[in-house]
């Protein structure tokens, strides 16, 4: 009997220390991380300029997946953010742009506007935002109802969709920063009817206005050689200063630049976004039960620089600089909060950016601007001569031409015909590379390419009847600054690191995709996939023995 007891005591201990070790080996807080813009060149371009303690911790530390591409175009933010919490691709998630016509209301639509939710912080209709276009779970809401909602989820970014789409449908709370005259973090009455008393106390501190400061270098500007010369032809600048070269007098440049909105286009609004990040986990009490809790936190600005400047510039030089004193900052803010060894991060970006063209052309690289407006009008020069019709063409939409079904009809012009003879006259224009049709890419399956990307992106119901791609190196934008959209290389290869609970150090030059971070995630918190999942675990970091690493 004696023997029996000692056998039951015996098993019971073995059970609760393997209870308790599977309890610990759960992290109590996911950070995930997107910088808006980043490059993965952006690591190894100013990897000598960093500190020990940010980026370099992360990759030292944690697990380094040096060649992560998105798999789809158009390589935006809204859908690169839904992209990477949902583990699949806008043919699925059907966030297939930041905003894009919808053929059904026939207008123009935004991934994330809501007219049927009330702004809750500001009367302005910024705050009429919400997921309800996202049509599957992210990696937060499947951990919600893993946790049955005990788990919090909070998304925070500058930009409501950076927040918004992350956090997912069962989401605590999505903020968002509006500028403007407020210089408030806002949300919506999808979330909550009035905003928490610490985000009241954060919007009534001199914190936001704080950053209406001149704009420096970290360092000496001479020092900086792994960019650009500061004053160039390639940059756009602000208002109200003649020369795109630091410094930046924000609060003397604020009036003609939108008020409050200037600070998200300097590096700072990094620092206002990580300064309200770091409060909501102190008041909301993230990483501080056995549930585990969920920060989707986006860092805007790069983009908004990166727009403006161009991804060669002194200003997104300074910017990484000071955004590795941020990610520094953060982790030594969750040792003390969370413990060590009791979180878990991923950092990646929504989509990478070009050269500014006038530069790669002033280089002997080809390169181009394209003229959307001019490019219309030939199809509709065309459509008029082809079909003696003037209304077939009913919108052109991020590089997609939606046809006007009823004009087709009463005119009895099939679709396929349309397709078909449109696509072979667009492939004749010049900076024209590619074309696809609706029938292509419907009943037909590209493996790898842009066929592929282009599929991948291709929502049946929400996407267009043609798609088109233009000449690498070829954007609609202006002649200043850089911007993004394609399946090149610049755009789709993105850096991804993992840090923390549940990673082993290491690095692999094996190709990954961007749908593979949240079946990762659910992987390692021990929770169903997202339902729309297309990626994979990587199990080259879940299964893999521990590696020194260097960059």
């Amino acid at each position: 009997m004696k023997r029996f007891t000692f056998l039951l005591l015996a098993t019971f201990l073995a059970f609760q220390g393997f209870s308790q070790e599977n309890e610990e080996e759960k992290p109590k807080l996911v950070v995930g991380i997107v910088v808006d813009q980043m490059r993965y060149d952006y690591l190894t371009r100013f990897w000598d300029r960093f500190g020990e303690d940010g980026f370099k911790k992360l990759i030292n530390d944690g697990y380094n997946f040096k060649n992560n591409h998105f798999i789809y175009v158009p390589t935006y933010t809204g859908p690169g953010h839904a992209s990477v919490y949902t583990g699949t691709s806008p043919m699925n998630h059907g966030i297939i742009g930041n905003g894009w016509y919808d053929k059904f209301i026939h207008e123009s639509v935004y991934c994330a506007g809501d007219d049927s939710v009330e702004a809750v912080g500001t009367k302005d209709d910024a705050g009429k935002m919400s997921p309800h276009r996202m049509k599957t779970t992210t990696v937060a809401d499947e951990n919600r109802l893993h946790t049955q909602m005990r788990g919090k989820t909070i998304g925070v970014s500058i930009k409501d969709r950076g927040s918004i789409l992350p956090a997912g449908h069962t989401a605590n709370a999505a903020y968002w920063f509006h500028g403007s005259d407020e210089g408030k973090w806002i949300t919506s009455s999808f979330y909550m009817e009035e905003l928490p008393q610490w985000v009241k106390d954060f919007n009534d501190s001199d914190k936001v206005e704080a950053y209406l400061k001149p704009w420096t270098t970290l360092h000496d500007i001479e020092s900086y050689n792994e960019s650009g010369s500061d004053k160039n032809n390639f940059e756009g600048g602000f208002r109200g200063k003649k020369d795109a070269t630091f410094p930046y007098d924000l609060k003397e440049l604020s009036e003609e630049n939108g008020g409050f909105d200037i600070i998200e286009n300097s590096a700072y609004g990094n620092d206002i976004t990580l300064e309200f990040a770091l409060a909501a986990i102190e008041a909301e009490d993230l990483g501080q039960d056995v549930d585990t809790d969920f920060l989707a936190l986006s860092f805007s600005s790069p983009d908004k620089i990166g727009h403006n400047f161009g991804v060669n510039s002194k200003e997104i030089q300074d910017t990484y600089l000071r955004l590795d004193k941020n990610i520094a900052q953060l982790l030594e803010e969750l040792n003390a909060k969370v413990g060590e060894g009791n979180y878990t991060i991923f950092l990646t970006a929504d989509h990478g950016g070009v050269d500014v063209p006038a530069y790669l052309e002033s280089v002997n690289i080809p390169a181009g601007y394209f003229e959307s407006d001019v490019f219309e009008d030939k199809l509709k020069d065309f459509v008029l001569k082809e079909f003696d019709e003037d209304e077939l063409i009913e919108s052109v939409y991020n590089s997609q031409i939606f046809f006007n079904y009823e004009v087709m009809e009463e005119a009895k012009i099939s679709s396929s015909e349309l397709q078909a003879k449109l696509a072979h006259y667009i492939l004749q224009l010049d900076q024209i590379d590619k074309v696809y049709t609706r029938d292509q890419l419907s009943s037909g399956s590209f493996v790898t390419g842009a066929g592929a990307a282009i599929q991948n992106g291709f929502n049946q119901k929400r996407s267009g009847d043609l798609v088109y791609v233009l000449d690498p190196a070829t954007i609609v934008y202006s002649e200043t600054g850089s911007t993004h959209g394609s399946g090149l290389m610049y755009d789709t290869h993105a850096p991804l690191i993992f840090y923390g609970n549940g990673v082993k150090k290491g690095s692999t030059t094996q190709r990954t995709e961007i749908v593979d971070i949240a079946p990762t995630v659910s992987a390692i918190l021990g929770i169903s996939f997202p339902n729309g999942t297309t990626g994979k675990p990587l199990y080259m970091m879940l299964d893999a023995e521990e590696t020194e690493v260097s960059e």
